[in-house]
């Protein structure tokens, strides 16, 4: 790592901030307000007063469809309408530029039929970040794209890697930040161990980070040594405490398989189900709300997580149908088993989704198999070789620390009360 101080520019004003680790004691209602001023994400600050130094230069801006202002108005037809900007690129994450492209799936280049800007799909690239020929005429690389707060979510990849590219490049790097859906406050999961470093973790963050992609992006700066020439620009009184059904913005679905904010509040843990041969609700009608498989005894599993008593959760045994373009159990009617959130304050997914594995395996020894990202997806090996030794308890504790400490190692990170 570079022992670097990388230049830093925070737009908008920065609060104070509470502990990190503090979970607030609150329900699972969204908490209305009214004489809270509305939330403006960073798009919105960023087009009212474009720093001087950006003015007339050429944008690379890396988005796609989630990227709007508080209005719904996305945000490539602003930044190209902009008298005091000139969008010369488009660089798309995964999932293409529409959002529309299955998870994993390549993308081809194209032309915005809108705006007549080339579009790079930086999800083909041999390290799936900008080349040196996407940026041949960009002055200056724009970040604006929606995070859902959990480590697996490779539009943070896309980022940190973007960030690199601009520092080869030798131009500024300008995240327009926004809330994180899921809040701030709670943090949950182990660090990734790094030689388990991949586009589905790069840097050693927990499962659940509780922060903003600006956040991120200043701690991936300043402790990991990319040295980039970064600009934030906050979002406007947003609080940690806040959902995303409290800020009043605007939904979009990040993905084509994160349809709701019930799917986001399970994602980081349930994600895990991907790393075995259980469904995680792909090609059903609540993916990451719900896992399932052809041999799964769910009315039995449900019963034995329920008596678990975990705090803000309910398991639900029902049947999935699965659509026939499925990864997994294509076309077939399954038992399923569904995430039904009681209290998301209280709730932590990682520490559920682990436990369901734990408990599924141990009813279906000869069914249950895991795939070869498990280790990935988990940020190490520790999670499946503790379910195999039947010690998965204790590893959930020393995750537990691992949590807390980062809850307040961030601290010089964080953007908002």
């Amino acid at each position: 790592m570079r022992a670097l101080l990388p230049a830093l520019v925070v737009l908008g004003a920065c609060a104070q901030t509470p502990p990190a680790d503090r979970v607030p004691s609150a329900t699972s209602a969204p908490r209305a307000s009214a004489t809270a001023a509305p939330v403006r994400p960073g798009i919105d600050v960023f087009l009212s007063d474009i720093p001087e130094r950006l003015r007339g230069k050429r944008v690379g801006l890396i988005t796609n469809h989630s990227a709007i202002d508080s209005r719904g108005t996305a945000a490539i037809d602003l930044i190209a309408n902009h008298p005091q900007l000139r969008l010369v690129a488009l660089l798309a994450p995964e999932h293409g530029i529409r959002g529309t492209v299955a998870a994993g799936e390549k993308i081809q280049d194209e032309t915005d039929p809108r705006t007549g800007v080339p579009i790079y799909s930086l999800y083909k690239a041999e390290d799936r970040g900008p080349t040196e020929e996407m940026l041949k005429d960009v002055d200056a690389l724009v970040y604006d794209l929606q995070e859902v707060g959990g480590r697996t979510w490779t539009y943070v990849s896309t980022m940190a890697l973007s960030m690199q590219a601009a520092v080869r490049k030798g131009i500024p790097f300008v995240v327009l930040d926004r809330p994180n859906p899921i809040g701030g406050v709670i943090v949950e999961g182990a660090l990734l161990d790094p030689k388990f470093k991949s586009f589905v973790g790069m840097y050693p963050i927990p499962a659940r980070h509780g922060m903003t992609v600006g956040e991120l992006a200043m701690l991936f700066n300043q402790q990991h040594g990319i040295g980039a020439d970064l600009i934030v620009v906050r979002a406007e009184n947003w609080r940690r405490s806040q959902w995303f059904d409290e800020t009043g913005l605007p939904w979009v679905n990040p993905s084509p398989n994160l349809r709701s904010l019930a799917a986001l509040q399970s994602y980081p843990g349930s994600v895990y189900f991907e790393g075995t041969n259980i469904s995680e609700g792909r090609g059903t009608d609540r993916p990451f709300e719900q896992i399932g498989a052809s041999w799964l005894k769910a009315p039995e599993v449900a019963h034995a997580m329920n008596e678990m008593r975990l705090p803000g959760i309910r398991f639900d045994a029902v049947t999935l149908a699965v659509e026939p373009t499925a990864a997994k159990f294509k076309g077939q009617t399954i038992p399923g088993i569904r995430f039904a959130i009681t209290d998301r304050e209280a709730y932590r997914p990682v520490r559920t989704a682990l436990l369901l594995i734990d408990e599924i395996r141990r009813q279906h020894p000869r069914d249950f198999a895991w795939t070869g990202s498990i280790d990935r997806l988990t940020g190490s090996d520790k999670a499946r070789l503790a379910i195999e030794a039947g010690r998965l308890p204790a590893l959930l504790a020393e995750w537990d620390r691992e949590a807390a400490e980062f809850a307040r190692s961030r601290t010089p990170f964080l953007l908002y009360r």
